[in-house]
């Protein structure tokens, strides 16, 4: 892949031309021209004008030898989105091909959502779906996120962060189960520069000290191949395999080693013509070198979900460490390299050789259209997409010996449901490796599993839906409970959506009406009362959020009428505006003025105080450390303050910081141990890294700083809390 901004619409030309026909190529041409009218004027954050980003973008979807309307969509990704361009345009100046790939790959944007969250989580489903139907747009996307990642350092470094973390937790692990491995590998690498840049270039640093060493030793490793192939005559091109930081940086924190601990620092690959040739280079390697055991991996015989097929042994080289070898073809090697795309040859629109097998290993992807039907929350459809598709899988077998792969974490129902709905439905047991396992066993890679089904089951259990891992297990557990119980679930799912419009203040029969439920099928394809009802008694979709829907327009209404009875009730305050002791301050010879403590450092009893008068609003209180009034012109316009004999009754907001390791039931114990000491919270909000650090933010209602010092001195005791700190806005 070319990592730098040299790809120019006359290199893209040229390189395309190698592979495409003149037609094609006009075709393209016409894209690029399109689109660089389009974007006529617009500029990226870098001051470039914003057509180099699509012209990047179709360079590297021309790198992967894609076809026309795939480039063509590389071009023209962007211009419904930030011009005035419509998908119908498209349609009509291209074809529908490139405006579905457009269409694919486009934000939501003129869809207002809760939260920045289920806004993206709406923009990946979308994609997702539209990937499901055609493969390409995914490669669009890929590209796209590529060009965007080597362009990351313009951002500011909150987007960056967050950007690189999507590119982790999604792009990277798509271009893997894609087998694309020259963009997963770049991917990773630079989300890991802006995520955690000491342990970046720290291993960059480590990698360079002694480059010069390893390049000698692989030489002299590769000629010795090179030897021993010639007498047996095998033509293979050998070269030492570069190391990519993200891969030294995961197996550094997972297996908690050193950089000089790392097996695979050292490694050649070796190409050659035939499978034959494969394994008797294998052979070769291993009579000149002692493998180490445990090392080898055979994924010719066993290819990966991904397509990647090739040898991986580890032997003690000649100077006494580690050395890795990979054996592949060629072929293999440019699905190695390209992965789906390698497999994306323009023909005429049509996949080349191997398009059925192709299809059937990635038909775990035409899933994602399923799932889509039955997860109608989108930040949902993502976890569980996450879980299916980008964790670590396990590999075990069927009694006849047929690998099944699923993700890790999966147990026997998984695996029945995999096999067939019916086998699972009528699961009472399993044997794994022969021996009786209950049916929350974790599957391990290699082991056996015979599920043991009767005709006379009930079917599934609603706790199995708590113990399954994978979406496709959920999904048909939900489905059998739709079917078998359909009027029961109704009445169920109808109380539970009563009972949550209550909670939320409001009289069911004022709801459920016929405005309201409209906008609510259409938002979640329901055809029926009684089908969102259901829906709501098998677990489709939650109470709360149908609750929640229903209720918006009520809410907003009731939102602005509290508005405006707290505008009046200012307003008469600010009539009002005599001493004020709710505050719990004294302002010494100053009457008839509003005093209010201010927000940005939150003072309570106990602090040194300062009052600062302010424009119109009246006296803030704040604390003398304060960094909002340390200029020159502020400290014109403080005066003392003290407080008030404050009684026991009168309460402070004040904001706590606390880190500490990511470990079951950390959050709980300090729920707790606040509740322990009769102190109110009013906010609770919390996150991990990946890092495994977690920060818990809280508001908590105190009356002093000997409750609040009291209430730290606590939370300080409990296991792996490293530091507790107040939070000063």
């Amino acid at each position: 892949m070319t990592k730098n901004n040299e790809i120019t619409i006359d290199s893209i030309i040229e390189q395309a031309g190698k592979y495409l026909t003149e037609d094609d190529i006009t075709f393209i041409w016409h894209a690029y021209n399109f689109a660089e009218i389009s974007h006529e004027g617009q500029f990226r954050k870098s001051g470039e004008k914003y057509i180099t980003h699509p012209v990047q973008v179709a360079g590297i979807l021309v790198e992967l030898k894609m076809d026309p309307a795939t480039i063509a969509g590389g071009f023209l990704h962007d211009v419904v989105e930030d011009t005035n361009v419509t998908l119908e345009q498209l349609s009509e100046e291209f074809n529908e091909e490139v405006a579905m790939l457009v269409d694919g790959v486009t934000k939501l944007g003129k869809i207002k959502y809760k939260s920045k969250e289920a806004l993206q989580a709406e923009n990946h489903r979308k994609m997702f779906v539209a990937m499901a139907k055609d493969m390409r747009v995914i490669l669009i996307k890929l590209a796209d996120r590529l060009h965007n990642m080597r362009t990351l350092k313009h951002m500011p470094p909150h987007k960056q962060r967050r950007i690189s973390n999507e590119t982790l937790e999604i792009f990277a692990p798509l271009a893997h189960r894609l087998g694309i491995s020259t963009i997963k590998w770049e991917l990773e690498d630079t989300s890991l520069r802006y995520l955690n840049p000491q342990q970046y270039y720290r291993i960059v640093h480590l990698m360079k000290q002694k480059r010069a060493e390893r390049e000698s030793y692989i030489e002299d490793v590769i000629k010795e191949i090179h030897h021993q192939l010639k007498d047996v005559r095998i033509i293979a091109d050998i070269s030492g395999r570069p190391k990519h930081i993200y891969s030294i940086y995961r197996k550094m924190t997972k297996q908690h080693k050193q950089f000089n601990e790392i097996y695979d620092l050292l490694a050649v690959r070796v190409l050659v013509d035939s499978i034959k040739d494969c394994y008797a280079v294998l052979g070769i390697i291993h009579t000149c070198w002692k493998p180490m055991p445990g090392r080898f991996k055979d994924y010719i015989a066993m290819p990966k979900p991904n397509l990647y097929q090739s040898l991986h042994t580890t032997v003690i080289g000649p100077q006494g460490d580690p050395l890795e070898v990979q054996i592949r073809t060629k072929e293999m090697h440019e699905i190695a390299e390209y992965g789906i795309a390698a497999h994306w040859a323009y023909k005429e629109g049509k996949q080349a050789k191997n398009g059925p097998t192709f299809e059937k290993k990635l038909a775990w992807f035409r899933e994602i259209l399923e799932w889509q039907n039955e997860t109608h929350d989108a930040e949902e459809f993502m976890e569980s997409l996450k879980v299916d598709l980008f964790s670590d899988m396990v590999y075990v077998f069927t009694p006849k010996g047929d690998v099944i792969e699923l993700p890790s974490g999966s147990v026997p129902i998984d695996f029945a449901y995999r096999i067939h709905t019916e086998i699972g439905n009528q699961t009472i047991g399993a044997k794994i490796n022969s021996k009786m396992e209950p049916l929350d066993y974790k599957l391990k890679t290699g082991d056996i599993v015979e599920v043991l089904t009767s005709k006379h089951s009930y079917g599934p259990s609603h706790d199995w839906l708590h113990i399954t891992q994978t979406s496709q297990a959920k999904n048909r557990i939900r489905q059998f409970f739709k079917k078998q119980r359909k009027e029961e679930n109704i009445i169920k799912g109808k109380e539970m959506v009563e009972k949550e419009i209550r909670a939320l203040g409001f009289n069911p029969k004022d709801i459920i009406i016929p405005e309201n439920l409209d906008r609510i099928f259409r938002k979640y394809n329901f055809t029926s009362e009684d089908d969102m009802y259901a829906a709501v008694g098998y677990q489709g979709i939650t109470a709360s959020l149908v609750a929640t829907r229903l209720t918006e327009k009520e809410r907003a209404t009731q939102q602005k009428e509290q508005k405006l009875e707290q505008q009046l009730e200012d307003k008469k305050q600010e009539v009002d505006k005599k001493r004020n002791h709710d505050s719990g301050v004294i302002v010494e010879n100053v009457d008839n003025l509003l005093v209010r403590l201010s927000k940005c450092c939150n003072p309570v009893p106990g602090d040194q105080i300062v009052g600062y008068i302010t424009k119109g609003r009246g006296i803030s209180v704040h604390r003398v450390n304060c960094t909002n009034i340390q200029s020159d012109e502020a400290q014109t316009r403080l005066l003392p303050v003290q407080w008030e004999s404050y009684q026991d009754k009168k309460q402070y907001h004040v904001d706590l910081e606390i880190n500490g390791f990511d470990r079951k039931g950390l959050l709980n114990e300090v729920l707790q141990v606040i509740n322990e000491t009769n102190t109110s919270i009013t906010h609770v909000n919390g996150k991990t890294d990946r890092d495994k650090i977690a920060m818990v933010q809280l508001t908590i209602l105190i009356h002093n700083k000997s409750h609040l010092h009291k209430i730290v001195r606590q939370i300080k005791q409990i296991k792996d809390v490293y530091t507790v700190s107040r939070v000063l806005h």
